[in-house]
């Protein structure tokens, strides 16, 4: 259960450096970071049990951002009947607890298929929470074994049971489509294509940590970011919200160039050609 990283280049890391930093100084997505960083809507802390937040960050996928305080109820719930409630539970029952977020069938199929894997790991003697765990091998594992799953998931799964700051960066296909065109970072196809944008990212902040921990304080950010650690998730946010606020649309204030140029917004090349 192991996969083999490719090592980022000097460059990538460099223009990942780059683009974190900008995109930190816009007051937006600073505004959306702080909101998220110390306690996410999407997993929060208050869930303790560990499968129950690898529960919810596979429950979290299809579910738009409007419907938020939705889901959290639906999890809130979850958490409360507790993971091996929720294992005995009649699929008609699961069905009931998250119609209000879409997707019954999926949904009920991904708890099935989570609670295998976690059986098995069990039984194999994998803790995903040990800091020895190798967890690009449960990344993949996850992956090819639980329904409803893919790497986007898996990684989120193995955040969110590890902890906010545990060093994973999770990798969406907004991420792997728009962002790293932004960056000119070339993925290979399919599904692949997240866990070598993961690698990129987490490689980028382990080779300039102590540069990303420095934007915090010059921007300063009001999150919590503990000592020792590398600022994985703080930078995850950085991204996640400057790809929604600026690159979903895109904003029209965004440089057209692939990769964007050193300004990134506000740039001479924003304007759309006529």
């Amino acid at each position: 259960m192991t996969t083999e990283r490719a090592k980022a280049k000097t460059l990538e890391i460099r223009r990942v450096h780059r683009l974190v930093a900008r995109a930190a100084s816009l007051p937006d997505v600073q505004a959306e970071v702080e909101a998220n960083h110390d306690e996410n809507r999407w997993w929060p802390t208050s869930i303790s049990d560990p499968r129950v937040r690898m529960l919810a960050a596979g429950w979290s996928t299809r579910v738009s951002y409007r419907m938020v305080e939705t889901y959290a109820r639906v999890i809130a719930s979850a958490n409360a009947q507790g993971f091996d409630n929720l294992v005995t539970a009649t699929d008609a029952e699961l069905a009931a607890l998250v119609r209000p977020i879409g997707l019954p069938q999926t949904r009920v199929e991904y708890l099935r298929s989570l609670a295998e894997l976690l059986l098995g790991w069990d039984k194999d003697g994998i803790d995903p929470t040990s800091e020895s765990a190798d967890c690009d091998g449960l990344v993949l594992d996850f992956a090819e074994r639980v329904r409803g799953a893919s790497y986007k998931v898996a990684q989120c799964a193995l955040l969110t049971a590890r902890g906010y700051h545990c060093g994973i960066i999770p990798v969406d296909s907004g991420m792997v489509t728009k962002l790293a065109p932004a960056l000119g970072i070339a993925l290979p196809s399919g599904a692949v294509a997240h866990e070598r944008m993961r690698h990129v990212l987490e490689a980028a902040v382990h080779a300039r940590s102590a540069e990303f921990r420095s934007l915090v304080s010059q921007h300063g950010y009001q999150v919590t970011i503990p000592e020792g650690v590398e600022p994985t998730w703080w930078a995850h946010l950085v991204l996640i919200y400057f790809k929604r606020l600026y690159l979903n649309g895109p904003a029209p204030q965004l440089c057209r160039q692939r990769p964007v140029c050193t300004k990134v917004v506000d740039c001479a090349h924003h304007t759309r050609p006529a």
